[in-house]
């Protein structure tokens, strides 16, 4: 003999019709309309933190390139190049045209070791997508014995593309500073000083 508990569904003399109803039309309709908006309120917030993951995975990529030319033109005794794929003849292009419109580092850039006249890629990094990099300079050098930058100071502005940001954008940008010495630094932030610095 199968014994029912109160809790089964299952029909019996005692049980009450409420007990296993079902939700109903309109309790539905609210949890529907929840999600809906939950959904519509975190969607720009994903499209930032996509965005900001991109900028930087960028700034990142570009730093560890100059951290690693640093370290070969002092290894090597022989200046080391990073510049944007394509923009001077020391670094060759690599297979891919640059966007119409795009600036130069965004397509991409190359490591160059500089041998008896004769550039040799080290590494190079290919075009970014999301992502526009600024520099007043097209190349930095790196020179030996200890790695300094000729031309004194750089910077590289890490900024996204195509997202509407709600507030400050200086969550959306990163900068890359290389002092005269040829060591590198990366902040959150536009690489514009503050007035009155």
């Amino acid at each position: 003999m199968q014994q029912r508990f109160k809790g089964d569904c299952g029909g019996g003399p005692w049980r009450k019709r409420s007990r296993c109803r079902g939700f109903s039309l309109v309790e539905l309709l609210i949890v529907t309309v929840l999600a809906a908006s939950a959904a519509v309120l975190a969607g720009p917030m994903f499209s930032e933190w996509q965005a900001r993951d991109r900028v930087d995975g960028a700034a990142r990529a570009l730093l560890a390139s100059l951290t690693f030319a640093r370290g070969e033109a002092i290894a090597r005794g022989t200046p080391v190049f990073v510049c944007p794929i394509g923009s001077v003849a020391r670094c060759p292009t690599v297979g891919h045209a640059c966007a119409r419109n795009a600036p130069p580092w965004s397509c991409g850039w190359a490591v160059i070791a500089e041998q008896a006249g004769v550039g040799k890629a080290l590494r190079v990094h290919p075009r970014l997508t999301g992502v526009s990099i600024a520099a007043a300079r097209s190349a930095v050098a790196f020179t030996p014995p200890a790695g300094q930058v000729i031309g004194g100071f750089r910077h590289f502005e890490f900024t996204a593309v195509g997202v509407r940001v709600r507030g400050s954008e200086a969550r959306l940008r990163r900068c890359i500073r290389i002092a005269a010495g040829g060591r590198t630094r990366l902040a959150q932030g536009t690489c514009k000083e503050p007035a009155g610095a």
